[in-house]
């Protein structure tokens, strides 16, 4: 019987996955353990290799199509087996399939065993985006694979040939357009319905973090030597906001059906930008981790999210969030809630600011500070004594370390 290849479950809320891209042709031929799809859900992106040896591939799900977890995309078998007689296709919507046949005639069946250009899908993508054909540039990957660094390469190549040849009244470029799809889709949806779901107010405030600044370079060494890691100010920021949970858990709570929802452990999401969006890895139960192991494990899973190795499941259940565009030079912003959960903390860059301390003018270092609050679950009297907590905590660096 031909061996059956389905779409994975990435996770316990994943409710569709999509075949970004097939590596091997209808009717090729596959070993055990080849890249025979790419595949993407709303928070992750992999490979998909071949479970068994086979000499024919029969394609269930084309390129862009979503399907539920449990689908079958292909079959791997021999000629013998019937494959094709197996394959039950995917089911178009009611209608839809009479339309796209009579709009678009069945192709020409490929041949087995063509080959296909080795291409990351984040690198398709790119180059279809730009209209450079993904033939026409020269892959330095393992094995010939064109990678994003490949086509970004081959993308300024040829915006400087278009700026030697096009005349100088060329007419305008058509823009470019690009369907919203997988993560950018889930994304978009999301903080939509977070803007329409919730009555989102932001507060700012800014925290002297002048002694916080002299300790991280106290430490820095010892921590280095001792840890193997480092301790950033979004580490200290998430260290103060997890104590102001402590001391303020109407803010470590959820609006839903009706129900103000307070939790009792503390699930802190880090708001977290990888190559095609945006995802929140939870550390889970941070009210009993100590600085050090926060800080570790802020870096472990931010690491693992952007090589697009973190489950999905690490990536959902959090109480609370932390988003940090210090590193962009970002002070102030207005981040938005994420969903059901009632605060979002927003750390900014440090700036250096002239300070009257009593009747004396200093240099001290200020880190803004921007809370989103959902109106709903709290007022602005509780959700500022939440942020004047972070605040202090910041600014009294050593009781972090208690």
């Amino acid at each position: 019987m031909p061996v059956e290849v389905i779409m994975p479950k990435l996770g316990m809320a994943m409710k569709e996955g999509t075949v970004s891209q097939w590596n091997k042709t209808e009717g090729e031929a596959v070993k055990k353990g080849d890249p025979i799809a790419s595949i993407s859900s709303e928070k992750i992106e992999m490979e998909i290799e071949s479970p068994a040896d086979g000499s024919v591939l029969k394609i269930n799900v084309p390129e862009g199509k979503g399907v539920p977890p449990g689908t079958v995309i292909c079959y791997i078998g021999n000629p013998d087996e019937e494959v094709a007689a197996t394959a039950a296709p995917v089911q178009e919507e009611k209608g839809q399939k009479e339309e796209i046949q009579a709009a678009h005639p069945a192709p020409p069946p490929k041949k087995p065993g063509k080959a296909r250009v080795k291409i990351s899908p984040v690198a398709r993508k790119m180059a279809e985006a730009s209209g450079i054909k993904p033939e026409d540039i020269i892959g330095t990957g393992p094995g010939g694979r064109i990678t994003k660094e490949d086509v970004e390469q081959a993308i300024a190549s040829a915006k400087e040939s278009r700026k030697q040849d096009i005349p100088v009244q060329a007419l305008a470029e058509e823009p470019q357009r690009i369907p919203v799809s997988g993560m950018r889709k889930v994304i978009a949806e999301r903080m939509h319905l977070s803007l329409q779901s919730a009555a989102q107010l932001t507060i700012t405030m800014k925290a002297d973090v002048t002694e916080l600044l002299a300790l991280q370079t106290q430490v820095k060494e010892t921590i280095a030597k001792r840890y193997g890691s480092k301790l950033t100010i979004t580490d200290f920021a998430a260290r103060a906001a997890i104590l102001a949970l402590e001391n303020h858990p109407e803010m470590n709570s959820a609006f839903m059906d009706n129900t103000i929802v307070t939790y009792l452990e503390i699930h802190l999401g880090i708001a977290t930008a990888v190559e095609k969006g945006l995802v929140v890895p939870v550390i889970r139960h941070a009210e009993s981790k100590s600085l050090i192991d926060l800080a570790k494990e802020i870096k472990e899973k931010a690491a693992a999210a952007r090589a697009g190795k973190l489950p999905a499941d690490e990536m959902q259940g959090s109480t609370f969030t932390i988003s940090s565009l210090g590193a962009s030079g970002v002070e102030f912003f207005t981040p938005i809630l994420n969903p059901p959960e009632a605060g979002i903390l927003g750390v900014g860059a440090v700036s250096d600011e002239a300070v009257f301390i009593g009747d004396k003018i200093e240099k001290r270092s200020r880190l803004p500070l921007s809370l989103t609050f959902d109106h709903r679950v709290l007022d602005g009297a509780p959700a500022a004594a939440f942020l004047q907590t972070v605040k202090q905590y910041l600014e009294e660096p050593v009781t972090m370390l208690l």
